[in-house]
């Protein structure tokens, strides 16, 4: 650890809203190995709720904090988004809007926003770069919650350029790795095909079913790469332009299955649903920005954070039975 990066965090209070979740929990790691001095908040859903005014200015009040990582958010796969429009479009978008608002109000002297890569345009060019964003309306299933939190850019940059207040917008691509969301109602396609897989296994059934035809491609970000550099621009970057956050490899559904059921030790059929919808038809990512403006990059190829992430599962399965 240089000591630039442990000079940055000594002695401030850091809010970290979804803190105890899927990414927020590798960032607090990551950030107490940054400093032994800073001062980590986590606003838990029990004791504020960060949809109401009054639960976020006393959270404000309650830690005094010097900066936001705001994580936090309503958010599920292509079902969960198709079942609850309306909930994942109000949750992320108050709470986005109340959150910058009070912070700026609070004197918070930067704050961190985790957009989504759901936010691009439908048929944006591969790979997409940040000036795209505003090309054109999102993938239907996840628009509105695309759309929320791409709401939070647009109020990043009046608020900088009004009230100089000092906000930066992260666009990190689909998540992966130890401690994801396995609940197959509501859990992306990683965490959704191992836990698939190893019950398969497990049971001796002959295939699983996959949603849509394999065809769309995704990029995919090992968790820990993604807290990395989450910290790494909230210490080194202070510009308007969001930033896209990925590996800057695309892989198709379908291989992305065959080697999870590679890693899981799964030799069945995979069975395609094509009722249900595939998504957005590709994606992947330009990284150069987070390159150039803050010397970041991925580091865990797919198939090494894949592995990582079937033995945390396979620890901890019996907690998801």
């Amino acid at each position: 650890m240089t000591e630039e990066k442990r000079g940055y965090w000594e002695s401030k209070t850091v809010m970290v809203t979804g803190g105890s979740g899927f990414l927020g929990s590798h960032l607090v790691e990551d950030l107490r190995s940054r400093s032994s001095s800073v001062d980590i908040f986590v606003p838990r859903s029990d004791e504020y709720d960060l949809r109401e005014k009054k639960d976020i200015e006393r959270a404000f009040e309650d830690s005094g904090a010097d900066i936001v990582i705001h994580l936090a958010a309503s958010v599920g796969g292509i079902g969960a988004n198709r079942e609850n429009p309306g909930r994942y479009f109000y949750d992320n978008a108050i709470m986005g809007i109340e959150l910058l608002e009070q912070a700026r109000q609070f004197g918070v002297e930067k704050f961190t926003i985790l957009g989504t890569i759901c936010a691009y345009p439908k048929h944006t060019p591969v790979p997409f770069q940040e000036k795209n964003l505003w090309d054109g309306y999102p993938e239907e299933t996840n628009a509105p919650y695309g759309i929320a939190k791409k709401a939070l850019l647009t109020q990043s940059k009046a608020y900088r350029k009004q009230w100089g207040f000092n906000s930066i917008y992260l666009l990190p691509v689909n998540l992966y790795g130890p401690r994801d969301d396995f609940d197959l109602k509501t859990s992306h396609v990683i965490p959704a095909i191992i836990r698939k897989c190893i019950e398969a296994r497990d049971r001796g059934d002959k295939s699983i079913t996959a949603w849509g035809t394999g065809e769309p491609t995704r990029e995919f970000l090992y968790v820990k790469d993604a807290a990395e550099g989450i910290l790494d621009a909230t210490e080194k970057y202070d510009r308007p332009e969001p930033v896209n956050l990925g590996s800057g490899k695309e892989i198709l559904i379908r291989d992305l299955v065959e080697l999870i059921a590679d890693e899981t030790g799964f030799d069945g059929d995979i069975e395609w649903d094509t009722t249900k919808p595939d998504g957005q038809p590709r994606r992947k990512l330009n990284t150069s920005r987070a390159r150039n403006r803050f010397n970041w990059e991925a580091s865990t190829p797919l198939r090494d954070g894949l592995r990582e992430t079937v033995q945390w599962y396979e620890s901890t399965s019996e907690t998801f039975e």
